[in-house]
């Protein structure tokens, strides 16, 4: 191609001056009785009997099914069936194309010609240029010397500017029957770095199509330089296939398949990588007993998929399984530590829920052996909601069971049935009063206690069973008035809840471990979660919340406290809180300014020292653009290590994003281990341990996203090895996207 096409193109992408053609029937008009009939007006029309030729002058228009010309001069040769437009002409076909042009010769059908100087205006986005170019029968368009891009021409000005990337090519051809785009003769130009192309096609829009997309490019220190071509094929409407060959310089090849498919009652996806490799246990024993060159299969399986049979029924799963621990953060796939998978089918209404599930779940950390991962499966659970035609209020029935089995620990299995009364009134003075009363049944079997490392957790071994019942009342009274220009709400409440001695320690501990006094679980009824553990005696709680709102300000914070009135010990590990008769304080606060600053602060307070037990700060600083998020988060509980589920921790986080010269921005985020010994005496930090960190540059615009990013990952786990890695980024519109 010669040089001067490409800018000749180039300039041709912008719009033209020209008003569009009407309608195919106009409002009110009936539609030709002939289809061939052709319907056109103007403000001069002339016939010459020796030539026998038309010439319409002025604002012309014709109209021949779905078929749309506007131009300021056609004229129409009876004799030949030629037709010839000029000036700021614009065609429109059935599909919405429309083409410009300075010179157009048609048949007498409207549906193929030459055009000179052409301009086309894609229904499905992006346009097309061509110094010629022929419209055939079927509306299929065929140029020379053409360029094509999907990016707007303009910029917020409405000036002219040049695209961030278009394609410019010797001969191109649209057939928008398919929706295609095919090139001969090709260069791409990104950001004004112009690459050769072979012959290639693509589609228009967003319709989906066979063919190959846009290739990835990583760089890291274990795999070495990794190259990733995905193929896309077309299966249907409404299903999708995608294989990605994954190449590295260090590593052998890896494959991953995406699938995808819309049913008439849902949609499922299933994503599956695989690679035959050397396996990650080589690193985690004596190499001598290990030889280096011993290779096994590796893989990976991610499969969610909803249906929904009726307005009341539905099924769900999400299956996810890998090989070995180390496979996904060896390949940078995820850094889940466990992998969780759920099938279930439920049946929703006004005033009842119905559900079957079952869950598995798969260890990944290096010091499970994973045969105390439980598997739950069924659990069945059943709520309806029903008046109270005596006192008023509603009443929650529920009934429960749930099984779980392990290869080499504790088995048990649980079923309950509850019933909940509530009763809401607001007094005459404004105070919101909510009764409650509660009743629940309990039996559970239990084997294989002993596997259970923990005695808190164990249970009795054999059947067990336990009677539960609690009563309570909360008052909120809210106080509302004006303050600062806003306004201001003060609303101070208090909760009596009182239940008699409750056997827990003779029921097994399944999901009620992670217990911790929060904001969030100050006033609820249990403030253990799950089901395994109910609070027994008689306490009191108090607390006060408070807002204000002024404009573009929103301010909230609420604090309490709870006091059980026996002295006999209780069933809470300590460092929760909730151990002495006496809880902690705890409390929130949160803080927005406009779209500019949402900042969340959570606390819990020792009640004796008020120490800082949990300090959790979650902040967001900016705009869409620009922002920047930190987070930090100390929970320092003092609880033994004996307890997996509640050791303390320290942590900060750090993330942002610069916007600047338009479209490009740089961004980064950082995580940094603060734990140390005192804090969790199993914790392998040194009080400052990075656990990885980004930072990368990118550009977007409405049709082109190009960036490149470098990791750094700073612990070794497996033959996931710590070191740097980068990946650069390239999305085109209707390229492999």
């Amino acid at each position: 191609m010669l040089p001067f096409a490409s800018a000749a193109a180039a300039q041709e992408l912008q719009d033209r001056a020209t008003p569009l053609p009407p309608p195919v029937v106009a409002p009110g008009q009936p539609p030709a009785a002939d289809p061939d009939t052709i319907d056109f007006s103007a403000d001069v029309l002339e016939y010459d009997t020796n030539s026998e030729t038309v010439e319409a002058t002025g604002d012309v228009r014709l109209v021949r099914q779905g078929q749309r010309l506007r131009a300021d001069r056609v004229t129409w040769n009876r004799g030949t069936g030629q037709v010839v437009a000029e000036g700021n002409i614009a065609v429109t076909n059935p599909e919405g194309d429309v083409a410009y042009g300075d010179r157009i010769e048609l048949t007498d059908s409207l549906r193929d010609g030459v055009v000179s100087n052409m301009l086309v205006v894609l229904e499905q986005g992006g346009r097309l240029a061509a110094e010629r170019g022929v419209r055939e029968e079927g509306g299929v368009i065929r140029v020379t010397r053409a360029a094509y891009t999907p990016c707007s021409v303009v910029n917020s000005a409405g000036c002219p500017k040049e695209p961030s990337w278009k394609i410019t090519a010797d001969e191109v051809t649209y057939d928008p029957a398919r929706e295609r785009i095919r090139y001969r003769g090709a260069r791409v130009t990104i950001l004004g770095i112009s690459l050769p192309l072979p012959v290639f096609s693509h589609v228009v829009g967003d319709r989906s199509a066979a063919g190959v997309l846009a290739p990835e490019f990583r760089i890291d220190r274990v795999n070495g330089f990794e190259f990733a071509l995905p193929y896309h094929f077309n299966l249907g409407t409404n299903r999708d296939l995608t294989i990605t060959p994954r190449l590295f310089t260090n590593a052998l090849p890896m494959l991953q398949v995406d699938y995808a498919a819309l049913e008439s009652v849902g949609a499922y996806r299933v994503t599956a990588y695989g690679a035959y490799s050397r396996r990650s246990d080589d690193l985690l024993t004596d190499p001598t007993l290990v030889p280096s060159s011993e290779n096994a299969f590796r893989g990976y399986l991610d499969a969610s998929g909803r249906a929904q049979f009726s307005p009341e029924w539905s099924a769900h799963a999400s299956v996810r399984l890998t090989t070995d621990r180390t496979f996904l953060r060896r390949y940078d796939i995820s850094r889940d530590d466990r992998l969780r998978s759920n099938v279930g089918v439920m049946r929703i209404d006004r005033d009842s829920y119905f559900a079957i599930n079952g869950w598995a779940v798969q260890s990944l950390r290096l010091d499970d052996t994973g045969q105390v991962q439980p598997v739950a499966l069924p659990e069945i659970d059943y709520r309806r909601r029903i008046d109270d035609p005596l006192l008023g209020g509603r009443v929650t029935l529920q009934l429960n069971s749930l099984g779980i089995a392990r290869d080499g620990g504790q088995d048990t299995q649980r079923a309950f049935a509850s019933a909940l009364w509530e009763l809401r009134r607001i007094t005459t003075l404004g105070q919101e009063v909510t009764f409650s009363a509660f009743g629940r049944g309990d039996i559970y079997n239990t084997s294989d206690t002993l596997a259970t490392t923990v005695p808190l957790y164990r249970g009795s071994e054999g059947f067990s069973s336990r009677a539960i019942g609690a009563v309570a009342v909360d008052v909120k009274w809210p106080f509302i008035g004006t303050a600062f220009g806003g306004t201001q709400r003060f609303t101070p409440r208090v909760q009596v809840v009182a239940a008699p001695r409750i056997r827990n320690l003779d029921i097994p501990n399944e999901d009620a471990r992670a217990v911790d006094l929060e904001d969030s679980n100050l006033f609820a009824l249990n403030r253990f979660p799950g089901y395994d553990r109910f609070e027994d005696s008689t306490r009191f709680t108090y607390g006060l919340d408070y807002a204000l709102d002024l404009p573009g300000i929103a301010i909230s914070a609420n604090i309490g406290q709870s006091y059980r009135l026996i002295e006999r010990a209780s069933i809470f590990p300590d460092g929760t809180g909730l151990t002495d008769r006496w809880s902690d304080f705890v409390g929130r606060t949160e803080v927005r300014f406009r779209q500019l600053v949402s900042f969340t602060h959570r606390y819990r307070l020792d009640k004796d020292s008020f120490a800082v037990r949990r300090n959790e700060v979650d902040a967001t600083i900016g705009s869409r653009r620009s922002y920047l998020t930190l987070g930090y988060l100390r929970l320092n509980r003092n609880i033994g290590p004996e307890l997996e589920d509640l050791r303390d921790r320290e942590e900060a986080r750090i993330g942002g994003r610069v916007a600047f010269a338009n479209f490009w921005s740089l961004h980064g985020s950082a995580i940094v281990d603060l734990t140390d010994a005192a804090e969790d005496p199993l914790s392998l930090s040194d009080g400052f341990e990075p656990i990885r960190h980004r930072l990368g540059v990118q550009y977007e615009d409405d049709c082109l996203r190009l960036g490149v990013t470098w990791r750094r990952d700073y612990q070794d786990t497996g033959d996931a090895r710590r070191g740097n890695s980068f990946l650069l980024t390239l999305a085109l519109t209707n390229l492999g996207r």
